[in-house]
C-alpha cells in the first residue's frame, strides 16, 4: 500500500487533475476525430518503435560483453554506456542536429535509440550474468552452432529482461520530448510534443487533455501486452548463482565482442562532439551567473542541486521500487490478474506526458498541508515517480527467477520472511538492485521534463540550466551551454565510476 499510496497522490491526482480541466471545456471528441491526431499517433508510434528495434540490436552485444566476458576495461564499458543515458533530451537533439544537420526520422530514431542502448545493456547483463552455461554447453556438444544455442536456449531465458527493457525503452521513445523538438521541427511532431504545444503555447487544454488520454490508454495497451509476453516467456528459468558465468571469449564470441566495442565507441561520438564545442570562455562564463545573468544561479550550484535532488529521488525510488517488487513477486503465485494490474499501473509514469504531470502539481499540490508546491522537496518527488517504475522493471525478472524452493528451504528451517528474503533474495538480486541504483541516480540526475517546470530559480537543476542556455541567443550562450553538458557528463561519469568501484559480486553479499 505504500507503494501504491505514493502512486496515487503523486502521479495519479495530478494527472487526473488536469484531465478533469480540460475535459470540463469540452471539445475532446472533436480533436480525437481530425486526421491529424492519428497522424500524431501514427509517427509516435513508428519512430518508438523503430528506435526500439535499434536498441534493442545495439544493446544484445553489449549485454554479452558485460555479462558474459572476463575482459578487462568493462568498468569504463559500464560507464561509457550510462553516459548518454543522463544527457537532457534537448542536449542530445543539439548533438545529432550538428551530426546529422537535416534531422528527419532517422535522426530521430537514431538519437532515441542513443539514449537507451543502455538500459537494454544493462537490464539484460543483469539476468545473463545468471544464466547457467552448462545448457549452452550441452547444446554444443550436441552439434549445435553458436546461433543455434543463442536462439534456443539463451534468448529464451533472456526474454523476461529483454521484454522488461524493450517495453522500458518504447516508452521512453514515445514520450521523448527534446529530441523530437529539436530534430523534427515544425514536420514532425508526436503525441509529446503536440502536448506541448497546446498546453504551454496554445492553452488549448481540451486538446492537450484528448492527446493526455490517447497516450495513457496507449500506454496501457502496449503495458498490457508486455505484462502478457512476460508472463507466457517466464517459464522454466530459475536461477541459483553466477558461478563461472564470465569467461573468456573463444572462437566466434569475439565477433559479438567486436560488436559490442564499436557501439561503445559509435555511443562516444555524440558524446564527443558535445564536449569538443565547450570553450575556457563558455567554462569561465559558467563558474559565475552566466553572460549578462542568463542563470539564476551559479553553474555550481546547479551541480550542487542536481546531486541533491538525485540523491533523494534514487533513496526513495529505489525504497518503493523494491517495495512494490517484492510484493509482486509473492503475490504472482496466487493472484495473477492482481498482480499484473499493479504491475501496470506502476508503469504509467513511464508513458504519461512530464507536461502533464508538471502542470498537474502545481495546481493539485497546494492542497497538501505545507503547500509542496513551494517546498525544494517537490523536484525529488517528481524525478522518484519517474525513476521508481525503471527499478521495478530491472528487480522483477531476478526476482520472479529465483528457485521458490531456495525460499521454501529457508523457511523450513525457521527463518520468517525478513530473513528469507536477506539470505536468499538478496545474495540473488544484489547486481540487479545496485544496478537499479545506478541507473535511478542518473535517471534523476539528467531528468529535465518534470523538473523544468517545478524547479525555482534558486533550486533549478543543471539540465534546467543547459535548456536556460540553449534558448538564450549569441554564440557565448551556446559555449556556456556546451560547457555545461561537459560538466553533466564529467559528475555522471563520476558517480557511475563510483557505483562500479563499489559494487561487489553477487556471491559475496
Amino acid at each position: 500500500m505504500v507503494p501504491l499510496g505514493f502512486l496515487a497522490v503523486f502521479f495519479v491526482w495530478p494527472v487526473v487533475a488536469i484531465l478533469r480541466l480540460g475535459l470540463d471545456e469540452g471539445g475532446v471528441l472533436a480533436t480525437l476525430g481530425t486526421a491529424e491526431v492519428w497522424r500524431l499517433v501514427g509517427f509516435t508510434v513508428a519512430q518508438a518503435a523503430g528506435a526500439t528495434a535499434v536498441a534493442v540490436l545495439a544493446g544484445l552485444p553489449v549485454a554479452f560483453l558485460l555479462a558474459r566476458t572476463a575482459l578487462p576495461g568493462l568498468g569504463l564499458v559500464r560507464v561509457i554506456i550510462l553516459v548518454p543515458f543522463v544527457l537532457p533530451s534537448v542536449v542530445v537533439g543539439l548533438a545529432f542536429r550538428a551530426l546529422m544537420p537535416g534531422g528527419g526520422v532517422w535522426a530521430i530514431v537514431l538519437a532515441n535509440a542513443f539514449f537507451n542502448v543502455a538500459v537494454v545493456a544493462r537490464t539484460v547483463a543483469g539476468l545473463w550474468t545468471h544464466l547457467d552455461r552448462r545448457a549452452e554447453d550441452a547444446a554444443r556438444a550436441l552439434g549445435a552452432s553458436r546461433l543455434r544455442t543463442f536462439t534456443s536456449v539463451t534468448l529464451p531465458a533472456l526474454a523476461p529482461a529483454l521484454g522488461s527493457a524493450a517495453a522500458v525503452v518504447f516508452l521512453f521513445c514515445a514520450t521523448s520530448f527534446g529530441v523530437v523538438l529539436i530534430l523534427g521541427g515544425a514536420r514532425l511532431r508526436t503525441l509529446e510534443t503536440e502536448i506541448y504545444l497546446r498546453t504551454v503555447e496554445l492553452l488549448d487544454l481540451s486538446g492537450a487533455a484528448a492527446l493526455s488520454l490517447l497516450q495513457l490508454g496507449a500506454v496501457v495497451a502496449v503495458l498490457s501486452i508486455g505484462a502478457l509476453a512476460r508472463r507466457r516467456r517466464e517459464t522454466a528459468l530459475r536461477l541459483r548463482g553466477q558461478a563461472e558465468s564470465a569467461r573468456k571469449p573463444a572462437g566466434g564470441e569475439w565477433f559479438v565482442v567486436a560488436l559490442a566495442l564499436a557501439v561503445v565507441a559509435l555511443l562516444l561520438v555524440p558524446v564527443v562532439s558535445l564536449v569538443s564545442r565547450s570553450t575556457v570562455d563558455g567554462w569561465r562564463a559558467l563558474a559565475g551567473f552566466g553572460y549578462r545573468g542568463s542563470l539564476e544561479i551559479s553553474g555550481l550550484d546547479a551541480v550542487r542541486n542536481s546531486l541533491a535532488a538525485a540523491t533523494d529521488a534514487t533513496l526513495l525510488a529505489v525504497t518503493l521500487g523494491t517495495m512494490a517488487s517484492v510484493v509482486l513477486v509473492s503475490f504472482a503465485r496466487n493472484r495473477v490478474r492482481f498482480t499484473e494490474v499493479v504491475d501496470t499501473a506502476f508503469m504509467l509514469p513511464l508513458g504519461v506526458s512530464a507536461v502533464t504531470v508538471g502542470f498537474g502539481y502545481l495546481i493539485t499540490l497546494d492542497l497538501l498541508p505545507g503547500d509542496l508546491r513551494t517546498s525544494p522537496v517537490l523536484v525529488p518527488l517528481a524525478q522518484a515517480i519517474v525513476v521508481t517504475p525503471l527499478v521495478i522493471r530491472i528487480m522483477l525478472p531476478v526476482l520472479r527467477s529465483i528457485d521458490e524452493r531456495l525460499r521454501q528451504a529457508a523457511s523450513s528451517l525457521g527463518a520468517g520472511p525478513w530473513r528469507v528474503w536477506w539470505e536468499v533474495d538478496v545474495p540473488m538480486a544484489g547486481r540487479s538492485l545496485l544496478t537499479a541504483a545506478a541507473f535511478g541516480y542518473v535517471v534523476a540526475l539528467g531528468e529535465f521534463g518534470a523538473t523544468s517546470f517545478l524547479a525555482r530559480p534558486d533550486t533549478a537543476t543543471l539540465p534546467v540550466a543547459i535548456a536556460r542556455l540553449i534558448s538564450r541567443p549569441g554564440e557565448l550562450n551556446n559555449q556556456m551551454a556546451y560547457a555545461a553538458c561537459t560538466l553533466l557528463v564529467v559528475v555522471t561519469v563520476a558517480v557511475v565510476a563510483v557505483v562500479e568501484r563499489v559494487r561487489v559480486p553477487v556471491g559475496e553479499f
